[in-house]
């Protein structure tokens, strides 16, 4: 079914696939499509609630009073015992670097 006033036209659908270089048939297309606009229409709704300007922003759904939330703990350095027996696994390693090789680029059409 699809949406009365589309956030993402087909025309813009079809572009973004373009650029993904996706292949999808037609059910697909129109199954991701649809699923996409409601994630957007979801997205809208949520901007949509009133909020106090007052109201800080939440780094997650339930703050924690600082008595509750646990010292951060020390970065502390240890040295691996084995680094030659897990860098012998590497394809290819230099000078203390792993090499790895470049991967080729090819323009989108």
């Amino acid at each position: 079914m699809a949406e009365p006033n589309p956030i993402i036209t087909r025309e813009l659908f079809n572009h973004l696939i373009q650029l993904a270089a996706l292949e999808l048939d037609d059910d697909q297309a129109d199954y991701l499509l649809a699923e996409m606009n409601k994630q957007l229409g979801a997205i809208r709704e949520l901007q949509a609630i009133a909020l106090d300007d007052d109201l800080p922003p939440a780094s997650h759904g339930v703050p924690y009073p600082a008595v509750h939330k646990p010292p951060l703990r020390e970065d502390a350095w240890s040295p691996c015992s084995n680094p030659e027996e897990i860098t012998a696994q590497a394809p290819q390693f230099e000078d203390g670097y792993l090499i790895v090789p470049d991967i080729p680029h090819t323009p989108l059409e």
